[in-house]
């Protein structure tokens, strides 16, 4: 391959690659890696063709404003495009939206809005409205991706005639999902003109209103769930689901345990939204009495949810852990010490090594060990006061600015313990006898009987 003349040259002709480890029964299932686009997702693509399209029709002109709700990655997208042709850029982004996808996007120089992620079309909150109204009061080009015809046109065009031109032209099924419907409908279009044989499924996450519209031909009240980036509340205008042969729900359990299962099987990194659809595509091969030959998409990259789908602490907060219930209160410990997660500090290590802990593991307070012991814990504040108007205080071992004398709680001891000991400022120390067993936070519990009134 030559060099590229620049960054968005380098969108699109994404590889493709079977799976080979995991169960697809009579099929072989392909996956088309978007998430080898430069900035990490298929929304590159759209975010080009949409604001070629604005240029062409003078819409957008130089050093002007673009404002756009997403969901991240077509976020990410239009920064990249934004940032090379010289335009400003202003997101509005549902507040379940991965970390790592807003300190991209604000490294990229993007203006960022939080949104609520709990209301819908009509609520001044509900991201699309948002937006909108943000492009009329600024003079933006509002880019509206879900009635944008050069969405879907750019799938038409590009991601249609790739897929076919790596399956050798012999493809029974794509499988795929709706943020937009831009997918869907471009790749619905080129195929019914190309290779009408091949069937479009429709991935959606449980709580979206698609799959049973699509099933059912019913309009549900949508529910919520922790896919980000496909499933809708509505239907929007650039989702053509007259393509759709057959619609899947798949659990955000299914679509995270799926994402974790492609990485060790496969070595390929996806993020949630890809488990959905990777899920759906498994369900299909199997289903089928014929082999047939099916693409499905890595839709980005895993790494923007290292902080979620990776890892076992948002999985336990959100009630996807494997975990062993104990009916004491080991059950709402959210690091336990006996399985080796609680974050600790030795007595001789220094309060700038203890400040380092609590900032690296977002965390306010450390248990400290000696010889296998609990013999102390030392806070923020313990610290604070050891180094106020002390040059040399963060070089002040642990064991001179602790607390010794700690309160504990048995194990097998009540939830409404915990309550006094919150109440005086302090976190609560369970043991069984002498040994320590983790700490308890007043978010912590909140956090238990959130999952145990079934809000996780």
């Amino acid at each position: 391959m030559k060099a590229a003349n620049n960054v968005l040259e380098l969108i699109g002709n994404t590889p493709m690659v079977k799976v080979n480890n995991i169960d697809t029964g009579l099929c072989e299932l392909f996956l088309k890696l978007e998430s080898y686009n430069p900035s990490g997702s298929i929304k590159d693509r759209i975010a080009l063709s949409m604001i070629e399209s604005a240029e062409r029709d003078g819409v957008l002109k130089k050093g002007g404003t673009i404002v756009e709700a997403t969901a991240g990655n077509t976020g990410l997208g239009l920064a990249l495009v934004a940032n090379q042709k010289g335009y400003n850029l202003i997101l509005v982004i549902p507040d379940k939206m991965s970390q790592e996808k807003i300190f991209h996007l604000k490294a990229m120089g993007a203006e960022v809005f939080m949104t609520r992620s709990d209301v819908g079309k009509g609520h001044p909150e509900y991201y699309q409205d948002m937006a909108q109204r943000i492009a009329n009061e600024r003079g933006g080009f509002y880019v509206n991706q879900f009635e944008n015809p050069a969405n879907p046109i750019a799938h038409e065009l590009t991601t249609g005639k790739e897929i076919w031109e790596q399956m050798e032209h012999r493809l029974d099924a794509v499988v795929c999902g709706v943020g937009s419907g831009g997918t869907l409908t471009g790749l619905g279009r080129y195929f019914s003109k190309t290779a009408p044989q091949v069937d479009m499924i429709l991935a959606d996450p449980k709580g979206s209103v698609l799959a049973p519209f699509v099933n059912e031909g019913i309009m549900i009240e949508a529910g919520s769930w922790l896919v980000e980036g496909i499933g809708e509340d509505f239907i929007p205008a650039n989702c053509d689901l007259s393509f759709v042969k057959h619609a899947y729900t798949i659990s955000d359990s299914e679509s995270i345990t799926t994402a974790r299962d492609l990485l060790k099987s496969e070595g390929i990194i996806c993020g949630s939204s890809s488990g959905t659809l990777i899920a759906a595509a498994l369900k299909f091969c199997r289903e089928q009495t014929t082999q047939k030959r099916v693409v499905s998409f890595v839709c980005d990259s895993g790494n923007k949810y290292l902080s979620k789908i990776y890892n076992e602490y948002w999985l336990d907060d959100n009630g996807m852990a494997n975990r062993e219930l104990t009916n004491d209160l080991r059950d709402i410990i959210a690091r336990p010490h006996t399985a080796k997660n609680a974050i600790t500090i030795s007595p001789s290590d220094t309060l700038q090594a203890a400040y380092r802990k609590m900032k690296m593991y977002d965390v306010s307070q450390l248990p400290v060990m000696g010889k296998g012991k609990l013999i102390g814990i030392v806070s923020e504040i313990d610290i604070l006061l050891a180094v106020t108007g002390n040059p040399d205080g963060f070089l002040i071992p642990v064991s001179d600015a602790m607390a010794k004398n700690l309160v504990t709680v048995q194990v097998n001891s009540p939830i409404t313990d915990l309550l006094p000991i919150f109440e005086r400022g302090m976190v609560a120390i369970v043991m069984k006898e002498d040994e320590f067993l983790g700490l308890i936070t007043p978010i912590d519990l909140l956090q238990y009987l959130r999952k145990r009134i079934g809000h996780a």
